[in-house]
Parts: structure tokens; C-alpha cells; sequence
């Protein structure tokens, strides 16, 4: 039984083959693309009216330098979306509930953020490894520590979008367990347990919404710190 709760976050495969390029393909074509008309239907319309407000709100701290990733950091953004929402289907494989997409996605993105700094402004990016006004027999320690937290970032931007939709997939899947189980035996506590499991689950659809944003924005405020 303890198996089987984890067997929904193995990578899918037919014939051998692994079927993560398809999960990770797939949304893109769900994505409806503009016409060439003077008027697109409604979800066109809200869909567009989506991103620029949140490419503003995104863009809106960062200097001109950096709106040059504002297309990267939006359909980033819209792809996390899209597989965390699709993962909460029945039958459906989340593919960034595994750890090793997510560092994927993570490692990359905070490396060329930092390589800006370094390659624009070497005095600032390395002022940040030491705080102004810190005495001297603390200097060593903290430029430790604020370069282990400094690689840290990468590894904190995966944990905790894996973490969230790990924790959550098992939350739903041990709760509809109990209400099948118990729906023979004690129908009321079966309807109780479906309303709680109703309940978490538009908490999950938030939190699939919540965690694409959260990675997209630290990105952002990643690279304020270099730009």
C-alpha cells in the first residue's frame, strides 16, 4: 500500500520509452494562440489581459536590462502553471513533482542570473557576499555563509516546488483512500471525509498557482540583484 501511494510520481514509460517529453509538450498545445481578427473571443481576451498584468506586476521592480527576460520568465511561468493544474487530473503524471525537472529548471536560470552580475557589476554581485558595516572578525564567517546561501538558492527553488505538489498529491490520494474504504462501513464519515477531500483539493488547485508564482518571482527578484 506504501508503494502504491508513491507509484503516481514514477516517470511514466511505454515500450521503455519515457513519456516526460510528451507531459512536458503537451501543454503548450492547450495554450490557444491569437488570431489574426480585430476581436478574439473571450478566453483569448482574459488569457492576454493574464499575461500582460502579470508580466507589468513582474517587470515592475527591475531595470530595463532585465525586461530582456520577461518573455523567458512568462511562458516559464505559464508552463509551471499548466503541468501543476493538469497534474491535479485523475490518471495524469505531474512531471514537476520530480526533483530532478525542477533542479533542471532551477539550476540554469539562477546561474545565468548570476553570471549577469558577475559580467555587468563584479563590485556589486560580490558586495552582496558581505554586508556593509560588519566588523572585522566576522568578515570571513559571513562571506561563508552568505556564499553557501548563496548556492543554496537553486537547490531551495526545486525542494520546494517538488515539496508542495509531493505533499499535496499524497494528501489527496490518502484521503480518497479513506472515503472509498470507509464508504461501505460508515457512509458518514465517507460523505465527511469527500467534503474534506473537495476542500483540499481547491486548496491544491491554489497551491499549484501559488508555487508557479513563487519560483517565477524569486527568478525575478534573483536577477534584480544583478541587473
Amino acid at each position: 500500500m506504501i508503494l502504491s501511494f508513491f507509484d503516481q510520481f514514477m516517470s511514466p514509460t511505454h515500450l521503455g520509452i519515457p513519456l516526460i517529453a510528451l507531459a512536458l509538450s503537451l501543454p503548450w498545445v492547450l495554450i490557444p494562440t491569437p488570431t489574426n481578427r480585430w476581436l478574439n473571443n473571450r478566453f483569448l481576451t482574459l488569457q492576454g489581459w493574464f499575461i500582460n498584468r502579470f508580466t507589468q506586476q513582474l517587470m515592475l521592480p527591475i531595470n530595463l536590462g532585465g525586461h530582456k527576460w520577461a518573455v523567458l520568465l512568462t511562458a516559464l511561468m505559464l508552463l509551471l502553471i499548466t503541468l501543476n493544474l493538469l497534474g491535479l487530473l485523475p490518471y495524469t503524471f505531474t512531471p514537476t513533482t520530480q526533483l530532478s525537472l525542477n533542479m533542471g529548471l532551477a539550476v540554469p536560470l539562477w546561474l545565468a542570473t548570476v553570471i549577469i552580475g558577475m559580467r555587468n557589476q563584479p563590485t556589486a554581485a560580490l558586495g552582496h557576499l558581505l554586508p556593509e558595516g560588519t566588523p572585522v572578525p566576522l568578515i570571513p564567517v559571513l562571506i561563508i555563509i552568505e556564499t553557501i546561501s548563496l548556492f543554496i538558492r537553486p537547490l531551495a527553488l526545486g525542494v520546494r516546488l517538488t515539496a508542495n505538489l509531493t505533499a499535496g498529491h499524497l494528501l489527496i490520494q490518502l484521503i480518497a483512500t479513506a472515503a472509498f474504504v470507509l464508504l461501505p462501513m460508515m457512509p458518514a464519515v465517507a460523505i465527511l471525509t469527500s467534503t474534506v477531500l473537495f476542500l483540499l483539493t481547491l486548496l491544491e488547485v491554489a497551491v499549484a498557482m501559488i508555487q508557479a508564482y513563487v519560483f517565477v518571482l524569486l527568478l525575478s527578484l534573483y536577477l534584480q540583484e544583478n541587473v
